[in-house]
């Protein structure tokens, strides 16, 4: 006859075999949930790597407003879309080259300039209300959303399109003019470019000589 202890010392080991081995899915089924979960970690993972890349990610953008014109021109129609996509993206724009803090309400509130307007005031860095990378997803969520709209003949109204065409037209031009004598006004530039920088380091400055006896 067997010893009972010899046949009740492999329990504990296959207990924590068994506890170690990964749990089957209920059902043979996947949860839903965690798929999606997952799905949208992995694509905010992409667009935390795609940051620091802006001439691709704008190269990119070139490429699907350039697919939308090309569905559009096929399709002859959905200028009302258009129309809306258009709007959007004056918003986002008149946005992306707006302070964060507007100069003329921080003046009211008595707080002061946000912005310097002379050469003695204190630096202070121009801050956008929408930033560079968040401008450029919402245009490229815009196009997307109007490219899928597309497809729905619901939203292909007829209508006469230069007319829509003029009023967007006027309506960019006041909105820039206005935005344009906002800058003046208040001394800002919502550019980088020709501005002085600091990130590298003549070579005058790195070669240091000692003075000679």
């Amino acid at each position: 006859m067997m010893d009972p202890s010899t046949s009740a010392a492999p329990a504990p080991a296959a207990a924590a075999a068994a506890a170690a081995a990964p749990a089957a899915p209920t059902g043979g089924r996947l949860d839903p949930a965690a798929a999606v979960s997952a799905a949208s970690r992995r694509f905010q993972h992409l667009l935390d790597r795609s940051t620091p890349h802006v001439g691709p990610r704008w190269l990119a953008l070139a490429g699907v407003a350039a697919a939308y014109a090309l569905r559009v021109w096929i399709a002859g129609g959905y200028y009302i879309v258009t129309y809306a996509l258009g709007i959007y993206l004056l918003n986002l724009l008149i946005a992306f080259l707006s302070p964060q803090v507007d100069p003329e309400v921080a003046e009211v509130l008595g707080e002061g300039p946000a912005l310097p307007t002379r050469s003695s005031d204190e630096f202070r860095p121009f801050v956008r209300r929408l930033p560079e990378f968040k401008f450029w997803y919402s245009i490229v969520k815009a196009f997307c959303i109007a490219f899928v709209m597309t497809f729905f003949s619901v939203f292909d109204v007829p209508v006469f399109w230069p007319i829509l065409l003029f009023y967007w037209v006027v309506l960019f031009t006041v909105t820039m003019k206005r935005q344009i004598l906002h800058m003046i006004k208040y001394r800002y530039v919502p550019f980088s470019f020709g501005k002085q920088r600091y990130g590298k380091r003549t070579a005058a400055a790195d070669e240091l000589t000692l003075p000679k006896d």
